[in-house]
């Protein structure tokens, strides 16, 4: 490979690597709003499934990792070490397999990711209470924003304990059509006819996938393939290193 070829390819690897680093933030940026927000629907199931927070963790990981490979990749891209750009080569592998698994595990496990989602969601109605716990405030704020009332429909709500056990009509504040209602904890009323969203949550968090899928899918394919441009590019590169001098290499 000729001397220029190698140095496009070095400053080509270098700019791809950098992206790598920003996807990696990003990804971790991610996780961290997974584990720590408080005020959406993912706080709701993130507050009753352990699923859900390892799954944080395994994003700040993986987003930590890749920035970690996006740093050694452009060292070893301007620099030329042939060890560097070998282990990124093998980082970038194994990241690229684990992510292509996860997917799969994803895709063929949606029925069951479903239910058990529909299982946590149905457990905080239960016992949902209006006070300020993390996954009351969150599911209340998910109701009101998107304009649901339960999971599959306002009906789910007859489980709840303080509304199965009292004397008078109750139902949740935050799946209240009208207005001056509160935001969250549970209202009365003198009719049987509740003045409540007809339509259940799953529905919309679907809509919302639906709708966003495109955005999520751009992106995944986005990573992956900037992690196929530098696999290929480093080992490009790798294979012109062992053929030239180590001039550049850094002596110690």
């Amino acid at each position: 490979m000729g001397k220029g070829c190698i140095t496009a390819t070095k400053y080509f690897l270098f700019l791809f690597n950098l992206l790598f680093f920003l996807f990696g933030a990003l990804i971790m940026g991610f996780g961290l709003w997974v584990l720590l927000d408080n005020q959406s629907f993912i706080a709701v199931l993130q507050e009753e499934s352990s699923t859900l927070k390892v799954a944080s963790y395994m994003l700040i990981g993986v987003g930590s990792l890749s920035m970690l490979m996006g740093f050694l990749g452009c060292v070893g891209a301007i620099y030329e070490i042939r060890c560097l750009l070998g282990l990124y080569f093998t980082c970038l592998l194994l990241i690229l397999i684990a992510q292509v698994t996860a997917a799969v595990l994803i895709y063929f496990q949606r029925d069951l990711l479903k239910e058990e989602m529909a299982g946590i969601v149905n457990k905080i109605m239960i016992n949902y209470t209006g006070e300020n716990r993390t996954a009351d405030v969150a599911w209340d704020y998910l109701q009101k924003t998107i304009k649901c009332c339960g999971w599959t429909g306002p009906g789910n709500w007859s489980e709840n304990v303080q509304i199965r056990n009292s004397s008078v009509i109750l139902y949740p504040c935050s799946c209240g059509n009208g207005s001056g209602l509160p935001q969250t904890g549970l209202c009365e009323s003198s009719s049987p006819f509740l003045p409540v969203y007809s339509k259940g949550c799953m529905s919309s968090v679907e809509d919302w996938l639906l709708n966003n899928c495109g955005v999520i899918l751009g992106i995944c394919i986005g990573v992956a393939v900037v992690e196929l441009l530098g696999m290929i590019l480093s080992m490009c590169l790798c294979k012109s290193v062992h053929q030239e001098d180590y001039t550049k290499v850094p002596r110690y």
